[in-house]
């Protein structure tokens, strides 16, 4: 793509830095429980708005965010739920509060400057940790591995991480995208359109279920950006919401940026308000059988 030219060499090598490392997993040592029996899987999407210093002070405390996430493990059935601008302290005290079945995959956002260096980024308050994207799942997780996509040389840099629960032999991954801009030292490049085909090459044809914040609108509708959408995900896949049109906005912007898709069959679809992030939460139930 011409628009991406120029910078994927440097790009897509600041994306490999650190992803043996960015990357931590807590799996419980207690017994676990299996739900495969029910032949279907709920798996929600939510960005918590968690990094108070990222705009996101007036969205409610520690512990609404927290109370919040285990609705939507509890009231609202997520099995899985895919979680962005998340603090490692909010999703391992909710881990630790639903109990010995419940694990975590946590792969950290880091941060690039000028001169090269490149840090993680701590959430405010004690305890909190630092920020990232996470799976959070009733089952054991495996297979837990970050997706390698470019990321900006200056600024942000999110990404994808999928991982597998064997009890529906299915694949799950979380993405984060670049919104336009994100790079400060380049604010002209796109990062979306790679980082699109990156999220759709790391699941398979069918048994798959991925999404997150990926910080763009639907394809169509007069949408500038639509070019950056590979086919695939409006078509092998379904959105929870249907195609582009039947899109529900998810962000109090009244922009739809936060998806589900799979391959396998969509048996319900649900916004949920959880009156604690400047996202709304989306979950789908699927069949797995």
């Amino acid at each position: 793509m011409l628009r991406s030219r120029g910078r994927r060499a440097v790009a897509a090598a600041a994306a490999l830095l650190g992803l043996a490392t960015a990357v931590v997993v807590a799996q419980s040592s207690g017994p676990t429980r299996s739900h495969a029996a029910d032949r279907s899987l709920t798996v929600a999407t939510w960005n918590m708005c968690g990094v108070r210093q990222w705009n996101c002070a007036d969205t409610g405390s520690r512990a609404v965010k927290q109370r919040e996430l285990r609705r939507l493990a509890t009231r609202a059935g997520g099995r899985v739920i895919f979680l962005q601008e998340a603090c490692t302290g909010d999703v391992e005290a909710v881990r630790r509060a639903l109990g010995p079945s419940w694990h975590t995959a946590f792969r950290l956002y880091r941060v690039g400057d000028r001169a090269g260096h490149v840090d993680t980024v701590p959430c405010a308050g004690a305890g909190q940790g630092s920020a990232g994207i996470a799976i959070l799942a009733g089952y054991p997780l495996s297979s837990v591995t970050p997706v390698p996509a470019p990321q900006p040389t200056v600024g942000l840099r999110r990404g994808i991480l999928c991982a597998s629960v064997t009890a529906h032999q299915v694949r799950l991954c979380t993405a984060h995208l670049s919104p336009a801009g994100s790079d400060r030292a380049h604010p002209g490049w796109e990062f979306r359109d790679d980082q699109l085909k990156a999220l759709v090459a790391a699941v398979p044809a069918r048994r798959t279920v991925y999404g997150g914040d990926l910080n763009v609108n639907p394809p169509g509708g007069g949408n500038s950006a639509s070019w950056v959408w590979p086919s695939a995900p409006y078509s092998s896949h379904r959105e929870c919401d249907g195609p582009p049109g039947s899109a529900r906005s998810t962000h109090v912007s009244g922009h739809k940026l936060d998806y589900l898709f799979t391959g396998l069959p969509k048996t319900r679809c649900a916004l949920r308000d959880t009156g604690a992030s400047d996202h709304l939460a989306l979950v789908m139930r699927v069949r797995t059988d």
